[in-house]
């Protein structure tokens, strides 16, 4: 495994493995299945409504609690500041945790800023080791780094072959805010999996497209969350230590950015809109 240490000292683990849309049936027995081929660094949040289950995983897997790397995140309808504090102690409660290693503001909407008050006062009551946002674009990060006691450690944003957040990148070293990525596979859009350039340079080493993805971002200091419901998969996607891509590799994937989300943008009213939506579908669900 590698490491990033964030600007507070708190070193995490540079692969992670994510839960996001994987259900509360399956979801202990896959944090478990993880655990057991080496994952320490386990991505969850309010909103994947499987707190619990990891919660669970955590509690049978027989690993010290030290050596592992927990993270959560708040979501927008639990913004502000009072709403923001209970519903971080109602994740710790339902993670069976102490203390959590990063919490995120899950979206760059709504009252973010009385969320992150909230934040800083539970990372100062040692609740929190690290806090930070995702999904905040160059000027909200700015924003909240610059007008705020403690800036974010962390910033988890979309980072894949297709779309790869170098600007924003910049931004973050330049306030030492670490970049972390969610769907680096892109979900397999575009036909990612298929990718001629990928493909070829996977063939040299003998490795697949996830290893080779997953390798071009610890190559590029991106912390990434992959995710796989398949305990195949996951041995695989955790053993990309072994090799590294050249220079020439390196710049050969560079060029397959379109600087384009497989998502949505979210600085476009429409993704504000689709947001308000899903937060009125959640409503007193998280």
């Amino acid at each position: 495994m590698e490491y990033v240490t964030l600007s507070n000292q708190v070193v995490m683990p540079k692969l992670g493995f994510g839960v996001f849309q994987i259900s509360k049936e399956i979801c202990e027995e896959c944090v478990l299945n993880a655990i057991q081929v080496g994952y320490r660094h386990i991505d969850t949040a309010q909103s994947y409504f499987n707190e619990e289950e990891v919660g669970q995983s955590i509690s049978k897997c027989g690993i010290p609690r030290e050596e592992l790397f927990i993270t959560t995140k708040v979501w927008i309808d639990n913004y502000g500041y009072e709403k923001t504090l209970s519903s971080v102690k109602k994740s710790l409660e339902k993670l069976k945790l102490d203390y959590l290693d990063l919490v995120l503001l899950h979206q760059p909407f709504g009252d973010y800023y009385g969320a992150y008050r909230a934040l800083q006062d539970l990372y100062k009551e040692g609740k929190i080791r690290a806090i930070g946002v995702s999904n905040f674009s160059p000027d909200r990060l700015a924003d909240i780094a610059g007008f705020n006691e403690i800036p974010p450690h962390v910033n988890q944003v979309e980072v894949n072959p297709l779309h790869q957040q170098v600007a924003a990148q910049e931004n973050m070293i330049k306030r030492n805010v670490q970049i972390q990525a969610w769907a680096p596979f892109g979900e397999g859009k575009c036909n990612m999996f298929e990718n001629p350039t990928l493909k070829e340079i996977g063939a040299k080493y003998q490795k697949s497209v996830a290893q080779v993805i997953l390798r071009w971002l610890m190559q590029r200091n991106v912390v990434a969350l992959a995710k796989s419901t398949h305990i195949e998969r996951m041995k695989e996607n955790i053993e990309i230590f072994d090799f590294e891509l050249s220079n020439d590799e390196m710049k050969k994937i560079s060029e397959l950015d379109t600087n384009t989300s497989l998502f949505f943008n979210h600085q476009t009213p429409e993704t504000v809109d689709y947001f308000l939506s899903i937060i009125e579908e959640r409503k007193g669900k998280i």
